[in-house]
């Protein structure tokens, strides 16, 4: 997101289209217990272990661009900022750009800002009263207010109202985005609601009906456990101390228009705050499409679905539009039709989508027990679900990990566009499977092999795949 250093995981936001899913099937009362169990690992404290990864967010249904832009000037955060940059008008700033101390206090009046009275006193500079420096941030970055040296004008916005819908979104964008980045330095005024602000605004996103903030502060508790490896002492103050700041934050973020529901306890984005969060998701190159835009792919066959995916005509969003068409067993029977005589990557596509089944779509699944080609992932789908199943083998899982890799021989870039092979971690367990892949009844084998031999970084594992392709051809010929 535009704080994209602080993108970790309340949640585990790979798990977020299922979460949307639960969430909607199950009583209020229950979410809760959906939610604690998806916490994971985060890059949200400063860790130097977290990374980032390309998220798949559920569709959503946007407000009508004219009406959001309508809703612009009524924000507080919006309409306090143009009130900040009438009364500032032309006046003198400091070194730093910012007010006098004093002139800034009599702005926290004029605007009758919430600001202590303890706190304004101690306030050595303009930047230690945080909504006023919020303020001000957003007049300048907007244009409101102009900048020169160390004197401060009316901007280029200052009197001017935006000359179209987009143009008002445009400038909302903007403010968001100065609202974001301020996590960094301090935003909310908690250091773990900040270092989790993006995750927990991205949660949000995933479920509209909203999140009660005993289960937001949870999150970020669990998440900040996990990830950053908090000891006890620090959990226990934070026990005590989040639920507080966490109030507190979210007040805020209502004044900046992102969130709504906090009286009541129950927090979700505004529409603004939808838009706006879903602008800083597709910066970051996450898919995070609107309910018309994936609507296209719902009366897709499975067929044409599964290609549309593979040739990158899909995002993996539109899984989620194509299955509420769908039966689940009528879903499963589709799929399995294509990967019973599919690719590799066929194959691959539809076990993906066919996670997204549950137990209801066991009868079809079941029935392809008996299929060449998908009878192991079906039994690996039975298993996972604790229903009955055959055992999978050494050499049955074996074959599956060549199956997953061929895949990647059907991906748009093609093999030759390779840069690594991150699906077995670490790479003793890639090497490993390179020694067994010659006695593996896979018809792909060798092209994997040569695969690995011509693109695989790591020399002593291209060495290896070399010689195993050897010996896999040996084998075919005998």
């Amino acid at each position: 997101m535009a704080n994209s250093g602080n993108m970790g995981n309340v949640y585990d936001l790979g798990e977020l289209r299922r979460l949307v899913d639960d969430l909607g099937a199950v009583p209020p009362q229950d979410r809760a217990e959906i939610l604690s169990g998806l916490t994971a690992g985060a890059e949200g404290c400063d860790c130097p272990d977290c990374g980032t990864e390309t998220l798949t967010f559920p569709p959503v249904a946007l407000a009508g661009e004219t009406d959001l832009a309508a809703a612009v000037p009524s924000v507080p955060l919006v309409r306090d900022a143009r009130r900040l940059a009438e009364w500032t008008g032309t006046r003198e700033v400091t070194q730093e750009r910012l007010l006098p101390v004093e002139e800034a206090r009599a702005a926290v009046a004029a605007l009758g800002l919430p600001v202590s009275a303890e706190r304004l006193a101690a306030a050595r500079s303009a930047s230690e009263l945080p909504v006023l420096h919020l303020l001000w941030v957003v007049a300048v970055n907007t244009g409101l207010l102009r900048i020169t040296g160390t004197a401060a004008s009316p901007g280029p916005l200052s009197h001017a109202e935006p000359s179209s819908p987009r143009e008002a979104m445009e400038f909302w964008d903007g403010v968001v985005m100065d609202v974001l980045d301020r996590a960094d330095e301090g935003l909310t005024g908690s250091r773990v609601v900040d270092d989790h602000l993006a995750e927990m605004l991205a949660t949000m996103y995933s479920v509209s009906a909203g999140i009660a903030e005993t289960t937001l502060a949870k999150g970020i508790m669990q998440s900040h456990e996990v990830a950053c490896e908090a000891p006890a002492e620090e959990m226990l103050r934070l026990s005590a101390e989040l639920p507080g700041e966490l109030a507190e934050a979210l007040d805020l973020l209502a004044y900046c228009g992102l969130i709504e529901g906090v009286a009541a306890g129950r927090p979700r984005l505004t529409p603004l705050g939808l838009w706006a969060v879903r602008q800083d998701l597709l910066r970051e190159g996450h898919d995070a499409p609107t309910v018309d835009e994936v609507a296209v792919f719902a009366d897709l066959s499975a067929r044409d679905l599964v290609t549309a995916i593979l040739t990158g005509a899909a995002a993996p969003s539109a899984v989620s539009v194509w299955l509420e068409r769908r039966a689940p067993a009528a879903a499963a029977r589709e799929l399995i039709e294509v990967g019973r005589a599919g690719t590799p990557g066929q194959r691959a596509t539809v076990s993906t989508i066919m996670e997204e089944l549950g137990p209801e779509a066991e009868e079809p699944v079941r029935q392809a027990l008996g299929e060449p080609a998908m009878w192991r992932y079906a039994a690996s789908w039975l298993h996972v679900r604790d229903l009955p199943a055959p055992a999978l083998s050494a050499g049955d899982s074996t074959w599956v990990a060549v199956d997953t890799l061929a895949s990647l021989l059907f991906t748009v870039e093609g093999p030759e566009e390779l840069t690594g092979f991150d699906l077995f971690t670490p790479q003793d367990e890639l090497a490993r499977l390179v020694e067994e892949m010659p006695s593996v009844d896979h018809p792909d084998k060798i092209a994997v092999l040569e695969m690995l031999a011509a693109n695989h970084a790591d020399r002593s594992i291209a060495k290896a795949a070399r010689k195993a392709a050897m010996r896999a051809r040996s084998g075919a010929i005998g």
